[in-house]
């Protein structure tokens, strides 16, 4: 019997034939799946070894550090530096909560107002959508100069000596406003807008049900950054904050770093005056490496939650 293969099969199984070329030319084998592996743990290491060794002189006492240097395990371990540092009456614990209140606030504050501001101007139909945007860049181009920074948020604002000079200035970015922008054209189909808009859904509610749990990638990059330049905001407390009881977490590294510095530079004049030998130095700059960096790094796998949670949300479903 003569079977003969129609050229439709062999068409067929051409085509399959290059499309299973290509998958395996786009695989990586297992040699180098291992190397990059290999690789990236190699890098992750080498990464958290100087977390590791800061952590390490937090704990060893001043004497042992100055004697053996930087050591992999403590050769004599030691809490003085914290207890320097969280001490009885110490303006660490006051600047702690004045961070931690300002970062949840300004964080909020800025997904809020960068969200709002950002979706109007992502819509074909808002007719000062050009205006709004070149608004938010001329920011980004020109400033109005330190005096003119100064004299607002003091005189006019008057937001000096408080909690809010601690964030508001830094609550809106109009960097983000165009990253948002972008991020709702491209990520929030025009469709499901229009097919609310038909079911008799208001901007309001469209806007907070269905466009920002689409959006929540954006917003949680939006208030991942937000919050580490808010807690490491150094620049706000300096120039607008006399009190201490205001002071932000970096602030008061910064005094109290220079304090100590101060103490050691002219500690043959203050000989009965201070015990110089009971301050800790480079271990208490260590702690305050470790307080400072702690609370940030551990932000990053609760916004991780959300990257994942928005892109499962987000995803449009054929």
């Amino acid at each position: 019997m003569d079977i003969t293969v129609k050229p439709e099969s062999k068409m067929v199984d051409k085509f399959f034939s290059q499309k299973k070329r290509k998958r395996d030319m786009l695989a990586l084998s297992p040699a180098t799946n291992f190397v990059f592996t290999a690789l990236l743990g190699l890098l992750c290491i080498l990464t958290l070894i100087p977390i590791y060794v800061i952590v390490v002189a937090s704990v060893t006492s001043e004497a042992s550090l100055a004697a053996n240097g930087y050591q992999l395990w403590p050769e004599e371990f030691s809490t003085t530096a914290y207890t320097f540092l969280f001490s009885q009456g110490s303006i660490v614990v006051t600047a702690y909560k004045n961070t931690i209140i300002s970062t949840v606030a300004g964080t909020v504050l800025s997904v809020l107002m960068v969200g709002l501001y950002a979706y109007p101007l992502s819509r074909p139909n808002f007719k000062f959508k050009t205006f709004f945007t070149f608004f938010a860049f001329f920011t980004m181009l020109f400033g109005g100069g330190l005096v003119s920074y100064y004299m607002v948020t003091r005189q006019i604002l008057k937001i000096h000596n408080s909690l809010w000079a601690l964030f508001l200035p830094s609550a809106f970015s109009p960097f983000w406003v165009i990253v948002m922008r972008t991020f709702y054209q491209t990520n929030v189909p025009n469709e499901i807008i229009e097919s609310a808009r038909i079911d008799g859904a208001s901007e309001w509610r469209t806007l907070f049900e269905i466009v920002m749990p689409l959006a929540i990638p954006g917003l949680a990059t939006v208030a991942l950054f937000s919050a580490i330049g808010i807690w490491n905001n150094f620049f706000n407390c300096l120039l607008l904050v006399d009190e201490a009881k205001y002071y932000s977490l970096q602030f008061t590294i910064y005094t109290t770093l220079n304090n100590i510095r101060f103490l050691l530079e002219n500690a043959d004049k203050m000989q009965g005056i201070v015990n110089i030998s009971e301050l800790p130095s480079q271990t208490f700059r260590m702690a305050m490496a470790v307080v400072t960096v702690g609370p940030i790094i551990f932000a990053y796998p609760f916004f991780q939650r959300y990257f994942i949670r928005g892109l499962t949300i987000g995803a449009v479903k054929g």
